[in-house]
């Protein structure tokens, strides 16, 4: 029997997704297919080559493009680490917790960031970061992407927690188990699908931003998103639709990667729960 609310009964829907879809992966696959041109024109097919790809590393530009890169890098895997352990004890302490005073206000505040327009928190970011006196430069954007990206972290380890029936806990606890053995041998193993998904989620969150990381980078830091914009500025160039490829590809990797441990993570509560 047809699902009687389901959206896709309103007439247009598939061609407004269809519309949608277009506008969103058109412009990736153009920057894509252009990455391996071999003429210096952004407009003209010139020939599959991948002149660009090695412009990339070792062009004029790739001292600066390598600088960014390690920049990049080095916030995001500190950022999600930080995050995401800040993130698995917020959801334990959230959801094993039962239910106390100010909950669902505790949800709302850790899901917040998400909410608020990112142009929002990168201009409270630096005025915060003014106000403190705190340097701008690599520390206020890792300061930055902490706080941003453990939301990101948050969801999927809070939904794999509550996919974690409480009998697993309850039978270590008669077996005399203390806390820290409860965390480490019962709970920590079994959110594990969950913390991996969070910290890829929250690595390529931190990756890819631009907004707040303009507002707080300062002077004479730059990572990926910001040296690519500052080289767009006078002119889009072969090299940047390779440079973008790349971090398109690595983000539909690590994206990927995720989406498949959130589905383990799901597929074992199932099967918790049906044992």
């Amino acid at each position: 029997m047809p699902d009687l609310n389901s959206v896709r009964r309103y007439p247009g829907f598939n061609l407004v997704t269809l519309l949608c879809l277009l506008i969103l992966y058109v412009p990736l696959l153009v920057v894509m297919v252009y990455s391996f041109n071999a003429s210096q024109s952004v407009t003209m097919w010139g020939g599959a080559s991948l002149r660009w790809y090695h412009d990339v590393f070792y062009g004029t530009e790739s001292a600066k493009f390598k600088a960014a890169a390690w920049n990049s890098v080095s916030i995001a895997t500190i950022a999600a680490i930080v995050s995401t352990c800040i993130a698995t004890a917020a959801a334990i302490g959230m959801n094993r917790s039962g239910d106390f005073k100010l909950r669902s206000f505790s949800f709302g505040l850790v899901s917040l960031p998400i909410m608020v327009p990112e142009i929002v928190t990168a201009v409270a970011t630096l005025v915060f970061f003014s106000a403190i006196g705190f340097i701008l430069g690599y520390n206020s954007i890792l300061v930055a992407h902490i706080v941003f990206c453990i939301p990101f972290a948050y969801l999927p380890i809070a939904a794999r927690l509550e996919g974690i029936e409480a009998t697993y806990e309850e039978a270590a606890q008669d077996l005399y188990a203390s806390h820290g053995q409860l965390l480490r041998y019962v709970l920590l193993p079994l959110l594990t699908p969950g913390i991996l998904a969070g910290y890829l989620l929250a690595f390529i969150i931190s990756l890819d931003d631009f907004i707040i990381t303009n507002f707080v980078k300062g002077a004479g830091v730059e990572t990926l998103p910001t040296a690519i914009f500052g080289s767009v500025k006078s002119g889009i160039k072969p090299n940047i639709m390779a440079l973008s490829t790349l971090m398109l590809m690595v983000s539909i990797l690590l994206v990927t990667l995720a989406y498949f441990l959130g589905r383990i993570g799901a597929r074992h509560s199932k099967s918790d729960k049906g044992g």
